[in-house]
């Protein structure tokens, strides 16, 4: 990150927004807007936002696998006929 040409008032940003979109696709690097000096936004380009949520959901599935498999080490699973038994008796759902 370049704080010089990445972190930028958001007047600044508003006045200028297409050079900063440019400028944004070009490096590739988000653009932090400011508002009374403080950080208030963040721009990226679209294909890295996707990137990222992308990023995200992969993580959330590994460590949803991850909790699974220690809690088959831990014994605190049940079977599927089990768990559906359950499910319908506090869901007052009929065989």
């Amino acid at each position: 990150m370049d704080i010089v040409k990445d972190i930028q008032p958001l007047t600044t940003f508003r006045n200028h927004s297409a050079e900063f979109l440019s400028h944004i696709r070009e490096t590739g690097r988000p653009l932090v807007l400011t508002v009374n000096g403080k950080a208030a936004a963040v721009l990226q380009d679209a294909e890295a936002y996707q990137r990222l949520l992308d990023m995200a959901a992969s993580a959330n599935a590994a460590e949803g696998i991850r909790q699974g498999r220690e809690d088959v080490a831990a014994g605190r699973t049940m079977g599927a006929a089990e768990a559906f038994a359950m499910l319908r008796a506090e869901h007052d759902i009929p065989r």
